[in-house]
């Protein structure tokens, strides 16, 4: 019988242990090396959009716009580890906050282009003196 899986938004894929659940979701990998790399693609870009698919292959769901709470590893004996990572959904106030900055951001260059083109304007007006 086949796992059910992560799959983040640029594809990765991730086995899931049985048992598995949005704030403890369980992988195990060969070594801490597998592990490691597994971890590092939990990034904030591939938490953007995020699929889980039941062993016979169907979407069984689909979260957007996930955070990473924690990561809790085990090692066995024969150096295998599983891994229990913590993801939530962000809440309203950070989807506003991250808005508000990207707004901010955007107004920021605007202002910076608006002094550059004041300070062309002044620099003609002064030169024809």
């Amino acid at each position: 019988m086949s796992k059910d899986k992560l799959i983040l938004k640029d594809g990765t894929t991730i086995e899931l242990e049985s048992g598995s659940s949005l704030d403890a979701i369980k992988a195990a990998t060969e070594n801490r090396e597998t592990m490691l790399k597994q971890w590092e693609m939990l990034t904030p870009e591939n938490l953007k959009e995020v699929k889980v698919q039941n062993g016979d292959g169907l979407t069984i769901g689909i979260y957007k716009e996930l955070v990473l709470l924690s990561e809790t590893s085990v090692v066995a004996s024969d150096g295998s580890v599983l891994t229990t990572y913590s993801l939530r959904e962000k809440t309203d106030t950070e989807r506003r906050l991250e808005a508000l900055e990207a707004g901010q951001e955007i107004q920021n260059g605007a202002i910076s282009d608006l002094g550059s083109v004041t300070s062309a304007i002044a620099e003609q007006i002064g030169g024809g003196e």
